[in-house]
Parts: C-alpha cells; sequence; structure tokens
C-alpha cells in the first residue's frame, strides 16, 4: 500500500473560542491510502492550539516512517493498527486516526459496504448531535445560541470565563434547546462545584471536563459535590486511561485524533462499558471527512458532538448529513465521503 498526504487549510465561519485560546483555521492533513485501484481516505485534524503536542509538520515528518509498516492487505486492520503503533509509538494520535479512517474506507471499498455495515451496525440508531457555541460576550453567545437552535436541538457551551453564569443564563433566555457545558479544563475544583450547583438551575444537562486534565483527584471531588453528569475530554485519552476514570466521572468523551482512530475508538467503548461509564463520540474542528468516519461509529454511543465541519465557512467533503440535530449515515462503501467542489 501506499500513502501520501497533502495539507487541508479549513477557514471558520467565526472565530472560536474556549477557555485556553482561540481558532481561526483548522490545519488539517488528508491523508490517502492507495491499494491496487482503490484509494482510502482519512483527515488529520489536530487540536487547533497544540494541546496533544502534534502539528501538520509534525504529522508530515511521521508519516514518512509508516511506508514499511502497513499490510499489503488492506482487510488486514489489526496488522495496521499494530504496525501504527510501531511506527509511531505513543502520542501521534491524529495522523494515526487518518490512516485508520483511510484503512477502514478502503476494506469497506473492498468489500462494498458502508464501514457502519462491516462493523455491524445499525444505522438508524445514531444519536442528536450537539453544536458548539464557542466563548464570546454574552450577547454574542445568546444570538448564535438563538439561531443554532432552529436547527439543532443540543448545544454544547463553552465556559471557563468571569462571565460564564452571564453567558448561560443569557442563551438559556434565548433558546430552549438542551444545553450541555464544556470548561476545557478552565475551572478549579472548588469554583467548578460553585459553578455547576448554578448551573443546574437552567435546565443543563452535563458538564465536561471542568478541571484540569491530570487532576483526577479534583474530578473525583467535582462529582461527588455535583447534581449534573461529569465527563472526561482532556482526561481521557486512550484506552488506558478508561479504567482509572470508573468512579471518578460518569462518562468519557472519546475523539478519534486522540486515540488514533476507529480501531481504537471501539476499544474505548467497550472498555467504557464495562466501566459503567457513558460515552460521548466528539471531534476536532475538521471536515465532514474526519466527522463522518466517526459518524459511523456513534450507533455504539450515548452521545454526540460532532458538529466540526458544521463550524467550518466551506466544507470541502460531503459524508454524513445532520437533519434537525440527527447523524444520517451515507450509504456509499468505505466512509462514504466525496470531495465538494469549491468556489473560489
Amino acid at each position: 500500500m501506499r500513502a501520501r498526504a497533502e495539507p487541508l487549510d479549513l477557514k471558520l465561519q467565526r472565530p472560536f473560542r474556549i477557555s485556553r485560546g482561540v481558532q481561526h483555521y483548522a490545519r488539517s492533513l488528508l491523508v490517502e491510502i492507495t491499494s491496487g485501484e482503490l484509494t482510502g481516505i482519512g483527515e488529520a485534524a489536530p487540536d487547533g492550539g497544540g494541546y496533544y503536542g502534534e502539528t501538520r509538520e509534525t504529522m508530515l515528518a511521521a508519516l514518512e516512517r509508516l511506508a514499511d509498516h502497513l499490510p499489503d492487505d488492506p482487510l488486514l486492520l489489526e496488522d495496521a493498527a499494530e504496525g501504527l503503533d510501531r511506527a509511531l509509538h505513543h502520542g501521534n494520535g491524529a495522523l494515526k486516526s487518518a490512516v485508520d479512517m483511510a484503512l477502514y474506507d478502503l476494506a469497506g471499498q473492498r468489500l462494498g459496504v458502508p464501514v457502519y455495515r462491516l462493523l455491524g451496525l445499525n444505522p438508524a440508531r445514531t444519536p442528536l448531535t450537539s453544536f458548539t457555541i464557542g466563548i464570546d460576550t454574552p450577547e454574542e453567545m445568546a444570538r448564535g445560541a438563538r439561531e443554532a437552535g432552529r436547527q439543532y436541538p443540543i448545544l454544547k457551551i463553552k465556559v471557563g470565563t468571569p462571565r460564564d453564569l452571564e453567558n448561560v443564563r443569557a442563551i438559556r433566555d434565548a433558546t430552549d434547546a438542551t444545553l450541555r457545558v464544556d470548561a476545557n479544563a478552565g475551572w478549579t475544583p472548588k469554583a467548578a462545584v460553585q459553578h455547576i450547583a448554578a448551573l443546574a438551575d437552567y435546565g443543563v444537562e452535563l458538564v465536561e471536563q471542568p478541571v484540569a486534565a491530570g487532576d483526577l483527584e479534583g474530578l473525583r471531588f467535582v462529582r461527588e459535590r455535583s447534581p449534573l453528569p461529569i465527563f472526561a475530554d482532556e482526561s481521557c485519552v486512550t484506552v488506558e486511561d478508561v479504567p482509572r476514570l470508573a468512579g471518578v466521572v460518569d462518562g468519557i468523551n472519546i475523539k478519534l485524533a486522540k486515540c488514533g482512530g476507529l480501531r481504537n475508538a471501539l476499544r474505548m467503548i467497550a472498555t467504557a462499558r464495562a466501566h459503567h461509564l457513558r460515552v460521548m463520540l466528539g471531534c476536532m474542528v475538521s471536515s465532514s471527512l474526519a466527522i463522518t468516519a466517526a459518524a459511523h461509529l456513534s450507533p455504539l454511543v450515548d452521545y454526540a458532538d460532532l458538529d466540526g465541519g458544521l463550524l467550518l465557512a466551506a466544507d470541502p467533503f460531503a459524508g454524513v448529513r445532520v437533519e434537525a440535530g440527527k447523524l444520517i449515515l451515507p450509504d456509499a462503501p468505505g466512509l462514504g465521503v466525496s470531495r465538494r467542489q469549491i468556489d473560489g
């Protein structure tokens, strides 16, 4: 099999601000894996602020080491995953995920079935996805929530500022959508307890990553005092993180770009279920290519936050659709993703 890559510069509709920074572009990498006459595609979408240590430059350098570690047969997905781990060792989650999803795309094409069918999943069981409202002024966040709430029944609200309660209050006044709150590790444990007690009055469904990623005792402290379910995101990167979060949080957020692709996400889902944890599928800001790959797994999870492509000014790919918040999977073989013609 042969691998190649090209950059994807994805402009956002508007600046996307979270507690640790603001993003104007998503600088992804398109990865193509060719076997015979078939080509599978995947997207490496690292965190925009470099939180997990990957950039486009590091991914391009690492991709050069892959050629000798991929099997000749694209259906040998387990062999391919082991080869990725040998070639890239720890980290490189976004690049691994791109190669992994390209291999699943190839396997589905070779067998003539969508990836969800390859995995034995029912496309009717996809959940609703949330749509994210980034940090801004209360007026702008309320305006964005009012507009988004007409199409998406679930909104994820970014918090981690001195005016969090004012922002959420303004959003609640603007929409009756279900609200989820994501602090991106922006609170201290004591502040989180205070904020969450107040947020409960606004009909918030759950709270994601209230404290620093490495502060598991802080997470436990918050969960024991919270009237709302607590989910781990930055604290849960790979399958090894899942067992130590049992009893610490109520659920985990799995992202392909963190864990290294569909194969590893499947392992994380199974491990989370064994530890009685709820599961959310999340994403980085990315095109519909990476979002569609994750969406093929969504019938297995409780919650979805797969809106990365919806935040873009122009999405270069077509794949999964969202209708009234519901994820609608494509039925073409493989990932079922095609390129769009972008004017200009």
